[in-house]
């Protein structure tokens, strides 16, 4: 069984990365619009810090986290938004308090949880180490949204090795949640990592192929850009469809974005 100690700790420095980020900002920078439509800066801390919030009630309090699938089944559509929504209204240091408090909460769930524990989530249930993936994937992928708003670039990091992982491993849940049929066989996926190593999934011979940079490849699987603004290669018909499909993380297919160039 896998250890979840290194994903926790790429968590946190992932979180206090973004944390560095935002820590700072004017009123008017927490005010300002992100790539994700109608949401701020401000919304996206407070999507981080409600997912977290669901996260630790899902490790430490399942019947309180079964009340929130309630809330979410009732309104399919909104709960998300309404999420954010209700976090970006508080003053940014209450906001900043609550992020800080919500994940620090998490990480000392995740670290006490029992060996092959199994929490409940919106989608299948999760292992620890798929619980700290999946924040961490989050965590990254809200704060690219918020390093453009800021116009800052941010030097990416081998933290993209669980992302990259996690976009692999859910090739089957993309085809899936689009109602196509799944490839019976496996892709190769070789990846250059932010240090130039290089990161290999499935088998040598696979007739279908994705070579490319990881944070590419995370990009796309995250939909942090239009997969012709990337520079991954795809062999094989069933790789070419997955790189217009793919997805890391849980519900309904994502409008992704528009290439660069493309009239809004």
């Amino acid at each position: 069984m896998a250890d979840p100690t290194p994903v926790i700790d790429d968590l946190r420095a992932e979180s206090e990365e973004l944390d560095l980020l935002v820590a700072e900002l004017s009123p008017e920078q927490w005010a300002l619009a992100t790539p994700a439509p109608g949401w701020t800066v401000a919304h996206q801390i407070a999507h981080l810090a409600w997912t977290d919030h669901s996260s630790v009630l899902a490790v430490t309090d399942h019947d309180a986290f079964s009340r929130e699938v309630e809330k979410a089944l009732a309104a399919p559509g909104d709960f998300v938004d309404e999420g954010a929504e209700d976090g970006a209204r508080k003053p940014p240091a209450r906001l900043l308090a609550d992020w800080r408090a919500g994940r620090e909460a998490l990480e000392e769930a995740l670290r006490a949880a029992p060996e092959g524990a199994r929490f409940p989530w919106y989608g299948p249930p999760m292992s620890t180490a798929s619980m700290a993936t999946a924040r961490l994937m989050e965590t990254w992928a809200h704060g690219m949204d918020v390093a453009d708003a800021l116009g800052v670039e941010r030097t990416p990091t081998d933290r993209l090795r669980h992302i990259a992982r996690l976009g692999v491993r859910t090739r089957d849940f993309a085809f899936g949640v689009h109602g196509m049929p799944v490839p019976f066989e496996e892709f190769r996926v070789e990846l250059t990592a932010p240090s130039g190593e290089l990161w290999t999934y499935g088998p040598e011979d696979a007739a279908d192929r994705v070579t490319g940079p990881a944070l590419d490849f995370c990009l796309l699987v995250t939909q942090r850009a239009h997969r012709s603004d990337l520079a991954l290669r795809a062999a094989g018909p069933d790789a070419d469809r997955w790189l217009d499909i793919a997805q890391a993380f849980a519900g309904p297919p994502g409008k992704g974005r528009q290439a660069k160039g493309d009239t809004p």
